[in-house]
């Protein structure tokens, strides 16, 4: 009996353990400049740096490799940001030394509404691809270097060429017939700002102002604050708001259930990315998908429903 009980006991404590063990594979979600800093050095860690070509080789964080942002969402078929074809991203992942194993952590700046987004985009495309432990640096180059100054080399990265052997997860992309089939659905996410939702608004590339009909709206201007907070004149960037505060942010309008199907959509795929990453990295919501087209391939279409 007393053999039993203290089989028992080590059962339950390996029970509790485990989460923290797993945990302790990977990086966080959105992670911070001194986490990164402690992570340097670990194994199977690839920095990639998505700013300018110029940028990049002017310095960057060390051990990063550079790999331009557009690499990851070319246009295609008319459309401004699409999910690369599958053979490049292969070659992309396999030339720049990433496996499905592989540590990710993606910086680029923080500047302008795109900058911020397009790290997440990135995100999105290494997920989609089959690279399962991916981290976005909150604050990006500035953060480290301009307001921390921290390392910054000039030495060019040069990993080794391996074949890619992850598994795509063709789930986490979704194209407009599909979306057509989940209205009424699936939870329709328009991440646009307010006005844009409204129809008060549109982009010059986008045919009609409206929301995909049935949508509800997650604004993405709210998931940043500037850093430092406080005195505008002395922020160096952006970086994200705390997972409680994003937390509270998407359960006032998704809900907190877990399990059901959530499809985001911006203008061209770029912006629903912070979003995307957020629920499904950061709080957990387990079938997210982004409409890659967005309101640009939407709205040109007279059978996609929209309102108002």
């Amino acid at each position: 009996m007393q053999v039993l009980k203290r089989w028992k006991a080590m059962f339950v404590l390996l029970f509790l353990l485990l989460p923290a063990t797993v945990m302790a594979q990977g990086l966080a979600p959105i992670l911070s400049t001194d986490d990164l800093a402690k992570s340097l050095k670990d194994s199977g860690l690839v920095i990639v740096d998505i700013r300018k070509v110029e940028e990049y080789r002017a310095g960057h964080i060390p051990g990063a490799v550079g790999i331009f942002y557009n690499n990851w969402a070319p246009g295609r078929g008319g459309l401004m940001n699409e999910m690369p074809a599958d053979e490049e991203l292969l070659d992309l992942l396999s030339d720049n030394g990433i496996q499905s194993d592989s540590k990710v952590v993606v910086y680029g700046t923080t500047g302008t509404g795109a900058d911020r987004v397009n790290v997440t985009r990135v995100a999105w495309a290494l997920k989609y691809s089959g690279v399962q432990n991916v981290s976005v640096l909150s604050g990006g180059f500035e953060k480290w270097a301009v307001r921390e100054k921290r390392d910054v080399s000039t030495e060019m990265a040069r990993p080794k060429s391996r074949g890619y052997k992850g598994k795509f997860n063709k789930g986490l992309l979704a194209k407009k017939d599909y979306v057509i089939g989940q209205i009424g659905k699936a939870m329709i996410v328009d991440v646009r700002e307010p006005a844009f939702f409204s129809g008060e608004q549109k982009l010059p590339f986008v045919a009609k102002a409206g929301r995909i009909k049935g949508a509800v709206n997650l604004p993405t201007g709210q998931v940043f604050e500037k850093y430092p907070p406080g005195d505008h004149l002395e922020a160096c960037c952006w970086t994200y708001k705390d997972a409680a505060s994003l937390k509270n942010m998407a359960s006032g309008v998704v809900g907190s259930d877990l399990d059901k199907e959530i499809i985001v959509y911006c203008d061209s795929g770029r912006v629903a990315s912070a979003w995307w990453f957020i629920l499904s990295d950061v709080l957990g919501y387990k079938d997210v998908k982004i409409y890659d087209g967005s309101m640009e391939d939407w709205a040109k279409d007279d059978k996609a429903p929209m309102e108002p």
